[in-house]
Formats: structure tokens, C-alpha cells, sequence
């Protein structure tokens, strides 16, 4: 993470709770179960969307391809990003991780999240 970007605290003007999800999730890419885990965490930040966080070791990370491409949130640090090479074009960097997060959202770290858009996630094992 760079030291020379100022991280951002939550608060009330932009809330972050992290929680375990309470039901196992499924992440499927065409016919390609990624992942399967009932450890999940949901990040819910300000007005966005629910994110769900799930553990590496739950993931098929040789179904994953690690991408060159990073991206910066003030509150949460650099994301790295995986492709999913079965996806063609819509999987290139469908997966990002936050490998060193800021530490109001240190319990991501390990975990990875996947655009909805692009792959299947369900709240059920398969």
C-alpha cells in the first residue's frame, strides 16, 4: 500500500460496517464454481451497494489469473485485481482483493470480491 496516499476514516458522512454473512454464498463463472463459503463478510459503505468478501482459501484460485491493474479507496487502500480466464473479455478483472487494507477494514484482508455483473452470486451451496 502507498504511504503517500492519506487513507480516509469512516464516519457518519461515509459509514462502513463490515458483518458476517449469515447464509453460505456461491460464486459461479458460466459453468465454473470460483467459490463456496460459509464465512462470508458483507461491507456495506455509505450509499453503495453490499459487498461480499469471501475467504481465499474457500476460492478456486486456479481458476483466477492475477491482473496487473490496482485501483485506490481512500477508506479501504490499493485493491489488487484476478481475472477469470474462462469469462473471455467480461472476466478481465472481475475479482479485486484489498491484500493490505487500512485498518478500519483490516478483517477483508484475505478475502476477495467479485462484480455481480459478471459472475453469479448465490446464497445457497450448490
Amino acid at each position: 500500500m502507498s504511504t503517500t496516499r492519506p487513507i480516509r476514516q469512516p464516519g457518519p458522512d461515509h459509514p462502513i460496517t463490515i458483518e458476517p454473512h449469515k447464509e453460505p454464498v456461491t460464486v459461479r463463472a458460466g459453468d465454473h464454481v470460483i467459490a463456496v463459503t460459509d464465512q462470508a463478510l458483507v461491507l456495506r459503505e455509505a450509499n453503495y451497494p453490499p459487498v461480499y468478501y469471501l475467504p481465499r482459501g474457500d476460492a478456486r484460485m486456479d481458476l483466477l489469473a492475477r491482473s496487473a491493474t490496482t485501483s485506490w479507496c481512500p477508506y479501504k487502500g490499493e485493491a489488487s485485481y484476478f481475472s477469470i480466464p474462462s469469462l473471455g473479455a467480461r472476466g478481465v478483472d472481475a475479482v479485486w482483493t484489498y491484500e493490505h487494507p487500512s485498518a478500519p477494514v483490516a478483517r477483508i484482508a484475505d478475502h476477495l470480491a467479485f462484480y455481480p455483473d459478471r459472475v453469479s452470486i448465490e446464497n445457497e451451496r450448490p
